[in-house]
C-alpha cells in the first residue's frame, strides 16, 4: 500500500509516517515508481507504536516493540527488550504516583489548615468578608461543571 492508505488505516498522517521513517521505525521501501510502499506488517508496527504512545511511552521507547515485530514475533512485546521497557515504564510510573501522592497529601493538609483558619475567622465578629462567593469558587474548579 502507499503512504496515504497506510496513514488512513493507521489513523495518522503521512507527515507522521515520514517522521517515523526518518527515525528508523518504518522501513524506507520504494516501489519501481519511486513511491513509498508498505505492507500489513508496517500497519501492525504502527498500531503498536500508537498503542504504546497512548500509554505514555515516548517514541524511542517503542523501538524494541517494533524490532520485535520485525523479527517475526506475533506480538511486539514478546521479546526480552520489550519486557525490559515495560519494567522501566512501571518503575517510572510508580515513582510518579509516589510524587503525586506526596503532593496530594500536602495540598490536603493546606486545605484543612485553610478551612480551620476560615472557620476561626468566621467566628469573630470583626472578621473580614471574602469578596468571592461560593458559586464563583465552584465555577473555577477544574473538571467541575461550569469550567
Amino acid at each position: 500500500m502507499r503512504i496515504g492508505e497506510l496513514a488512513d488505516r493507521a489513523g495518522t498522517t503521512t507527515r507522521t509516517l515520514r517522521y517515523y521513517e526518518s527515525r528508523g521505525l518504518l522501513p524506507a521501501r520504494r516501489g519501481g515508481n519511486g513511491y513509498r510502499t508498505y505492507d500489513e506488517a508496517d500497519l501492525r508496527a504502527l498500531r503498536q507504536i500508537r498503542t504504546l504512545q497512548d500509554f505514555g511511552f515516548d517514541l524511542e521507547e517503542t523501538r524494541p516493540f517494533v524490532e520485535c515485530l520485525r523479527a517475526g514475533h506475533p506480538e511486539g512485546d514478546s521479546c526480552p527488550a520489550s519486557l525490559a521497557v515495560y519494567r522501566a515504564k512501571l518503575t517510572e510510573l510508580d515513582a510518579l504516583i509516589g510524587e503525586l501522592s506526596a503532593v496530594r497529601e500536602k495540598v490536603g493538609a493546606q486545605l484543612a489548615r485553610a478551612e480551620e483558619a476560615m472557620e476561626a475567622l468566621a467566628a469573630e465578629e470583626s472578621a473580614p468578608r471574602c469578596e468571592l462567593n461560593e458559586s464563583v469558587l465552584n465555577a473555577s474548579v477544574p473538571g467541575e461543571p461550569g469550567e
